[in-house]
């Protein structure tokens, strides 16, 4: 999308008009209008689908990429490698809680965590919002289309990852480089930046959690992928669903992630919404087939939402998309991505679904973010909640980790957070947060306490009548019976507040 700022020169005092235009230059009498372009745009793809990412010689030779002329170069040479100093520490490039190698309840932090940072907030993100332009503007990025300039993007994301000290990252198909002007042309450029992130996690260490597919930014999208009225359309989703499983395979993705964003509707009037829903289990269907043919190993996952972009979000919650892998026979193929800002947006607590999922065996991994409690969209904010992180490590622990998934942080820098470093600092300060939250998550489970009053409260089904109850042995004539030998039942407290307070022992 594009706004333009026409700045009028005239007479002694220039005065300035802000206006949206379609582009077209202007002349007025005597007037002089300049235009100035400005990219707003949440990802990467361009609304023409138009790109010269094959055109490196065209783009800005001022920067080095990454290679055999470049060995060393940094990106962000004022950040050291970000240690663990301990609680003390008040140096805001070290770790307080997080000890990598250190081990709770028999893992090490870092096999508790496996930490993961998303790229396209943190490399594709500018800090644009629909109100302004972009706020941050990053060396390595001359924001061009060219592979150049991708690769060098790339550079600098693995720099970040290895100061980080985070094992894993994330994408989409259309964050790492440009979409081009066909299927094939942006299957080229997929294929020659796989091939540089291949040689940049060899040489890091660093490994691709989950890859994914954008199908919501460009405009064929606009009326959904899977679920769209217009079968070319679905088609086309699938082949870059095709592509983004190759290419996750060839990176050595332990998970694919399905996010519909588009997935839903904006009004029943024009909506088959059966007909939409079934053929989205069609594509999932034909994507396990395909993930079987190539004998492929990553677990496949999906991310519900509740609404945003569309109005209503077929995935809207975690219970709701269970309830449709089941409804299509697709449960045994697919876990779910948590993403509690999108928790928050469908009205529950920050950990609801992340419990849910745990409880019904469907936790695969976590987009590790938080959303601000009083603004109605999803702000994807670094999460510093040291109580929610702590609930949260607590339901993970209870699960025996996280398995191939991981926590990711989906999360992006305030517009106001300008500076490179406050990349580092967002990254930092989630990570100890998660850090201090499985610490207190292992304390509790240690002291035990919670646990031991949660028991005694559904006591009454471990023995007896009840026991009979929840093994489904009795019928309601008989509960019928037991009521009128023994009578009105006894209240009892919930005693909400205790709970409370035992929590708040440990934080």
């Amino acid at each position: 999308y594009f706004r333009a700022h026409f700045i009028q020169s005239s007479g002694d005092l220039p005065s300035k008009q802000r206006t949206t235009c379609n582009l077209q230059p202007v002349i007025t009498n005597t007037n002089v209008f300049i235009l100035v372009i400005t990219v707003m745009s949440f990802a990467p793809t361009s609304s023409s689908g138009t790109s010269h990412a094959t055109n490196a010689a065209s783009s800005n030779k001022k920067q080095k990429i990454h290679g055999d002329d470049n060995d060393g170069e940094e990106h962000f040479p004022s950040v050291p490698k970000i240690e663990y100093k301990g609680p003390e520490s008040t140096d805001p490039l070290s770790f307080r809680y997080y000890n990598p190698d250190e081990e709770i309840m028999g893992k090490k932090m870092k096999d508790w965590l496996r930490f993961s940072v998303c790229y396209w907030h943190t490399f594709r993100g500018k800090g644009a919002d629909p109100f302004g332009f972009p706020t941050m503007k990053r060396s390595w990025d001359d924001e061009s289309d060219t592979m150049e300039n991708a690769k060098r993007r790339a550079d600098a994301a693995f720099e970040l990852f290895t100061k980080l000290g985070v094992g894993y990252y994330t994408f989409h198909d259309r964050d790492v480089v440009s979409e081009g002007n066909t299927l094939a042309e942006s299957n080229a450029n997929l294929d020659e930046m796989a091939d540089y992130l291949k040689d940049l996690q060899d040489k890091t260490g660093v490994k691709l959690l989950w890859a994914t597919q954008n199908l919501f930014s460009h405009p064929r999208y606009m009326n959904g992928a899977f679920t769209n009225p217009d079968a070319h359309v679905m088609a086309y989703a699938c082949a870059q669903v095709k592509k983004i499983l190759d290419i996750n395979h060839k990176l050595g993705g332990e998970n694919v992630v399905f996010w519909g964003g588009r997935e839903g509707y904006q009004t029943i009037l024009n909506t088959d919404i059966k007909r939409e829903i079934d053929h989205m289990a069609q594509v999932f269907k034909i994507a396990i087939k395909y993930k079987e043919e190539q004998n492929m190993t990553s677990q496949f996952l999906i991310e519900p939402k509740p609404r945003e972009p569309t109005k209503h979000q077929y995935d809207y919650d975690a219970q709701t998309t269970i309830a449709f892998l089941k409804t299509y026979g697709l449960d045994d193929h697919f876990k779910l991505n948590i993403e509690p800002n999108h928790t928050t947006l469908a009205g529950h607590d920050f950990e609801h679904d992340i419990l849910f999922a745990s409880k019904y065996g469907m936790l695969g991994s976590v987009d590790s973010n938080t959303g601000d409690p009083l603004l109605g969209w999803d702000t994807d904010q670094f999460p510093m909640d040291i109580k929610k992180a702590a609930l949260v490590m607590g339901i993970i622990m209870d699960q025996g980790g996280l398995g191939s998934g991981g926590l990711n942080f989906d999360c992006k820098v305030r517009r106001e957070s300008t500076d490179d470093v406050d990349l580092f600092l967002g990254h930092i300060g989630a990570m100890d947060t998660f850090a201090r939250g499985l610490r207190i998550a292992a304390q509790i489970r240690q002291d035990a306490t919670l646990s031991n009053m949660v028991k005694e409260r559904y006591s009454s089904f471990d023995s007896g009548f009840g026991k009979e109850m929840e093994d489904g042995n009795v019928t309601l004539e008989e509960c019928e019976e037991y009521i009128q030998e023994h009578g009105e039942p006894q209240q009892r407290s919930g005693k909400q507040e205790l709970y409370e307070m035992v929590l708040n022992r440990f934080l």
